[in-house]
């Protein structure tokens, strides 16, 4: 298989995360891409018709495109279980679709410094993405610490890597203040060895 990856893609680290957590590492090669929405990857529309990191090759079928497709099917292919059957199940989609909606409002912020010209840019809608990542990690904080604690599942992985893109790109806003819970289990959850080895370079 084929990963389409950029080392700093967030979605991409979820991927990477699993891959480590699954022993799966060695079954995939890497391969660098990058671009952004005004600039895509020349030639990886072929591949992913939406330009986006990360999507997977596969030598028997479609390339698999989308996080969340892609972390689907490589817990399938190792029976990892990381997306759990009967009622948790539904459990673990939320939180991982939880962790995934932070991902895109924090990465809006991002583009909104990065791609607009500074005459057009909007304060209050980067103001109001990042109440979207504020509320997200209060209800983490107080609804999901159970979850968050018990055996590993996809909604872990997908929460971690959302809270470890904020700290690399908005880490001045400090989620971590009135979340006192949320931040203990990330900094416990920020120690295992496939988070360390895939941190994001600066």
């Amino acid at each position: 298989m084929k990963l389409f990856y950029s080392p700093t893609s967030p979605y991409v680290r979820k991927v990477m995360v699993l891959l480590h957590e699954t022993g799966q590492l060695d079954d995939v090669a890497l391969e660098p891409t990058s671009g952004t929405p005004l600039a895509p990857a020349e030639g990886f529309a072929a591949r992913n018709p939406l330009t986006k990191v990360p999507a997977l090759e596969r030598p028997d079928g479609c390339t698999l495109y989308d996080s969340r497709v892609i972390c689907a099917y490589l817990d399938d292919r190792a029976g990892a279980g990381l997306y759990p059957q009967g009622t948790s199940r539904w459990d673990t989609l939320t939180l991982e679709a939880t962790a995934d909606g932070m991902l895109d409002a924090a990465l809006a912020m991002v583009y909104e410094g990065k791609l607009r010209p500074e005459d057009k840019r909007m304060s209050e809608w980067v103001e109001g993405q990042w109440g979207k990542v504020e509320r997200a990690c209060k209800t983490l904080n107080n609804q999901w610490a159970a979850h968050l604690a018990g055996p590993l599942d996809m909604g872990q992985i997908a929460v971690g890597c959302a809270l470890g893109y904020i700290d690399f790109r908005h880490g001045a806003r400090d989620w971590r203040a009135g979340n006192p819970d949320l931040a203990a289990w990330f900094d416990a959850f920020d120690s295992r060895p496939a988070m360390t080895h895939t941190v994001p370079p600066q």
